[in-house]
């Protein structure tokens, strides 16, 4: 299983639409751009930040389903990012630069920041836009975000540190050409590349949003692949080196899968709540050594709340998802997200402090697992401690950092 890592492209003119994907941000604010004099190139935008992070897993073992680690306490660094882009212009580009790894879904293990999960390395993201004077369209090409889900895979970005399991099954950054249109309330992004970064591109992407006014805006999104994905392809490496990740073992029905969610921002003051509903499914395919379809749903409520005239904030969020899978699938190991036939409840809640640019909050969550049997004939149980034999576990982090 891999940890998927996703950036949401809120600061460039990829899309206007893609900004809908950021939160109506209360308890977090992200870096705030120094500009810069490009010469030629005109005026540019540098931005960034750094971070690190202590946490505490409750019971964990390499017998259970946090493979790698036999540590209850630890600390990482989370991330080590920075940006430069031209957002005016006929022709503009975005260039971002570092290593990556602060957003920790709830239920996994922490890993130490790395530059080895991407195929482009240290190039976290690095894309090229046409802006033609006066037309709503736009056209990006490159190292990108996805378009899919509310989550984004710089914690920064987000409310909480700790993440859901619908962010885990979801696209990263993967390479492609990306159409974009944003015309008043309506903004939409079409994207073919090759998602979870395989280096195949047959993958669609599509985000559409509607915004009735500034407090409500509604997001629904695609993605799917047009093809199929060999088990031979690369992907995400998480903890390792791209190179030696491959689609096989590391599930090919997040890659050769078919989704579509959607998530409705409200903000009311300083409060802002986003519900959010993910269906996944990949069909059976004999090449694949997937015997029959199988599934994942999630969903959640996201929410923040800013106490006005202070450097204090709240964000917090609760999940459910549930996973559907063959018991001969099973067998070949073939998850969505802990084991198959998973499902969870969850929750997340995080204090955050921020001065100006720098931040520190504690992030605090627990998981239980309301199935941990595996389909039949297998039978067995699955779960956290040293024996996987709890249903739930707690997690929380302790995290500070320094935006610009």
């Amino acid at each position: 299983m891999i940890t998927m890592r996703r950036q949401l492209l809120g600061l460039g003119f990829v899309a206007a639409s893609s900004l809908f994907a950021l939160h109506a941000a209360q308890a977090m604010s992200g870096p705030t751009a120094i500009t810069i004099d490009g010469g030629p190139l005109g005026s540019l935008a540098l931005s960034g930040g750094v971070d690190g992070y202590g946490y505490y897993l409750g019971e964990t073992n390499s017998n259970g389903n946090m493979p790698g680690t036999n540590k209850d306490i630890g600390a990482n660094v989370a991330n080590g990012l920075v940006e430069l882009q031209k957002t005016s212009g006929v022709l503009q580009f975005t260039v971002e630069v570092g290593s990556n790894g602060g957003a920790v879904t709830l239920g996994t293990a922490p890993s130490q920041t790395t530059i080895s999960n991407f195929s482009t390395g240290p190039l976290y993201a690095g894309y090229v836009t046409v802006a033609p004077t006066g037309s709503p369209f736009t056209v990006s090409v490159g190292q990108m975000g996805s378009l899919e889900g509310y989550e984004s895979g710089v914690d920064w970005n987000n409310s909480n540190q700790l993440t859901t399991g619908i962010f885990y099954v979801e696209n990263a950054q993967d390479r492609g050409v990306q159409l974009n249109y944003s015309q008043g309330p309506v903004s939409a992004s079409v994207q073919l590349g090759d998602g979870y970064d395989t280096g195949v591109f047959n993958f669609l992407q599509a985000l559409a949003s509607y915004s009735y006014n500034a407090n409500n805006s509604l997001s629904v999104f695609y993605a799917g692949n047009l093809g199929r994905t060999g088990l031979n392809a690369h992907t995400y490496a998480g903890t390792g080196n791209y190179n030696t990740t491959s689609v096989g073992p590391s599930g090919s029905n997040f890659d050769n899968s078919q989704m579509i969610g959607a998530y409705y921002s409200y903000t009311n003051g300083n409060l802002n709540v986003v519900p959010e509903v993910q269906y996944q499914i990949a069909k059976a395919d004999a090449q694949l050594n997937q015997t029959k379809a199988t599934s994942n749903f999630g969903a959640a409520v996201f929410g923040d709340y800013s106490f006005a005239n202070t450097p204090y904030s709240l964000g917090g969020w609760v999940e459910y998802f549930t996973s559907h899978t063959s018991s001969a699938d099973s067998a070949k190991g073939f998850s969505w997200f802990i084991a198959p036939d998973a499902e969870a409840v969850g929750f997340s809640a995080t204090p955050t402090w921020q001065y100006k640019d720098l931040f520190a909050r504690a992030d605090v969550g627990y998981l239980y697992l309301l199935n941990r049997t595996l389909p039949f004939p297998t039978g067995a149980k699955t779960g956290f401690g040293t024996n996987a034999n709890d249903r739930g576990i707690f997690q929380s982090t302790l995290e500070a950092g320094l935006l610009f």
